[in-house]
């Protein structure tokens, strides 16, 4: 049992009931922190008020943020990379909710736009970090006529007898070149922005582009966006994570050399399973801490408003939705971090605790989120008060990187082969 000689208020940290961090682990989150409060909360609530033409305008505060994350360096894809499966455990669960929590389309901006070089980093090629890795990026994999059936690269949940939509994004291999033709999506983040993309698309190796399963063959390169044969559509305009700018690329006989291909056939397959593992972890983490900025506000509010002669926390049917909300939050938090040790231990990477953090958190944060504007009332539908705001970035959350329920489908698919494999 515990003996305890004084019964005092618990004692939370930045992120709920958090155990004691090593030193070093506490200064960096205790920096991310003030990065978020200081620099991504004040530009975000900027970018969300303007038009998509205007956030990526010349002078628009996106490019201040990028000036000031990139000297921050707080996401040093280096020192991410150079990291062992035990610091990335710790470090990155609480790098990315503190910068969830300053504002999720900043923070996913600031990820997806340096997929390319990262993967440039790991390929250990030195050109192709001399090429990519100092660029803004994009990460292209969904397109008009193939969204859901992107994640569903393996055929798992194809309809019996039929085969995938052979979608708007065509490579094929010419010699020592790869040749792209097509259209992206229009949720490409960072499109308008980015001077590269790696991008994933179905290939014709000479044999078609279908598999035997009624798959696409697949390739997965990473492009450079200013060799001409690039353009690019108009900025989307959308209603959650306004600050991340999203957009459609365009491809007219884009002539992309061999040795930028990472990926052919059957091996992509593999790195698109840990791409996605990833992003789905990190969208855990990241709304983690939007999930616990309306917990926050609305904490601040229940202390300050007052209604029927009492500030609203004395009221217990809102102590009880105080406290629904917050535990809510640390069992979101639980499960971003148990995703993480999964995947960075002798077990891990696996898709299967990615897709169960992903879904649950993304849609933890915006019941959290909505429950928040509830309690603010009709304040909490002014734009004058933040909540609004994190309700429309949570929403968009449960479709971006995989929508939720394709997502649970590839999740519930593991999870039966798992159960089946331990038999």
């Amino acid at each position: 049992m515990f003996i305890v000689d004084e019964i005092s208020a618990p004692r939370l940290g930045l992120t709920g009931l958090q155990a004691d961090l090593p030193e070093q682990d506490r200064a960096i989150q205790e920096s991310a922190h003030r990065f978020a409060k200081e620099v991504m909360r004040p530009i975000g609530e900027q970018l969300d008020k303007l038009a998509p033409q205007e956030v990526i305008a010349t002078g628009s505060p996106l490019w201040s943020y990028l000036e000031q994350i990139r000297d921050a360096g707080i996401v040093d894809l280096e020192a991410l990379a150079s990291m062992d499966p035990a610091q990335k455990t710790r470090l990155l669960p609480l790098l990315f909710e503190e910068l969830g929590w300053g504002d999720s389309g900043l923070a996913i901006f600031s990820l997806a736009t340096s997929f390319p070089a990262y993967a440039a980093y790991l390929s250990g090629d030195p050109e192709l970090v001399e090429r990519f890795g100092g660029s803004i990026g994009s990460w292209v994999g969904t397109q008009p006529d193939r969204g859901s059936d992107m994640v569903d690269w393996d055929t798992t949940e194809i309809y019996p007898g039929t085969r995938h939509g052979k979608g708007n994004l065509l490579a094929r291999v010419d010699g020592d070149a790869v040749i792209l033709n097509g259209q992206t999506a229009a949720w490409v983040s960072g499109a308008p922005v980015a001077q590269c993309g790696l991008v994933y698309c179905q290939c014709d190796y000479g044999d078609g582009v279908y598999n035997e399963r009624g798959g696409l063959n697949l390739i997965a390169m990473l492009v450079p966006f200013d060799e001409g044969g690039v353009s690019k559509g108009k900025p989307l305009d959308k209603i959650g994570q306004r600050p991340l700018p999203q957009g459609e690329i365009f491809f007219d006989e884009v002539k992309v050399p061999k040795k930028y291909v990472l990926t052919d056939r059957d091996s992509t397959s593999p790195n698109f399973f840990g791409v996605l593992t990833f992003a789905n972890m990190e969208m855990g983490f990241t709304f983690c801490g939007v999930a616990r900025a309306a917990l926050e506000h609305a904490l601040d509010y229940v202390h300050e408003r007052r209604q029927g002669g009492i500030e609203l926390i004395q009221h217990q049917s809102m102590k009880l939705r105080i406290f629904d909300m917050w535990r809510r939050v640390e069992a979101a938090r639980a499960m971003a971090h148990r995703a993480a040790q999964y995947n960075y231990s002798a077990n891990g990477p696996h898709l299967l605790a990615s897709v169960t953090s992903k879904t649950l958190v993304t849609q933890t944060a915006f019941d959290v989120a909505s429950e928040a504007v509830q309690i603010f009332g009709g304040n909490g539908l002014s734009k004058e008060y933040p909540v609004e705001k994190l309700m429309r970035d949570a929403r968009a959350a449960m479709i971006e990187d995989g929508e939720n329920t394709i997502l649970s489908l590839k999740g519930a698919t593991w999870l039966s082969k798992g159960y089946q494999a331990g038999r």
